[in-house]
């Protein structure tokens, strides 16, 4: 029975596939968080080239992997974070301070809490990569 967390799924799949040393993946079902998270990964170095394939039956990713992620998951519930708290967020959920990221959806999209830190935003926790 599939998830109905898509993200869940979507770095369940990425985490996997990574640890079977595979150079692509194929995650199903795809929505418009999946893609937004998967441009800020993309945009980070973690995965190469994506594409979205529309099969009429919820999608599909097709996603070229780097081999760069030695975990990741998604955060549930989703945590609100304020602008000043993402250090009590790292210090849970990545290994040392300058490894990896978090990633977090705000008003302005989704993105990595650098960027987040850096244009002064808070947002709710959606994930870890690392």
């Amino acid at each position: 029975m599939p998830s109905n967390n898509i993200l869940a799924n979507l770095f369940t799949t990425l985490f996997n596939t990574e640890d079977r040393r595979k150079d692509n993946c194929i995650v199903v079902p795809t929505s418009k968080l999946g893609i937004e998270v998967l441009n800020t990964l993309k945009k980070e170095g973690y995965i190469g080239e994506f594409e979205h394939i529309d099969d009429k039956r919820g999608g599909k990713f097709k996603i070229k992997l780097l081999a760069k992620i030695s975990k990741c998951g998604a955060i549930t519930p989703r945590f609100k974070v304020k602008k000043d708290e993402y250090g009590v967020w790292e210090r849970q959920f990545l290994p040392s301070y300058d490894r990896g990221m978090l990633l977090v959806t705000t008003n302005q999209g989704v993105m990595s809490h650098k960027e987040a830190v850096d244009k002064n935003i808070g947002g709710f926790l959606i994930g870890y990569v690392y």
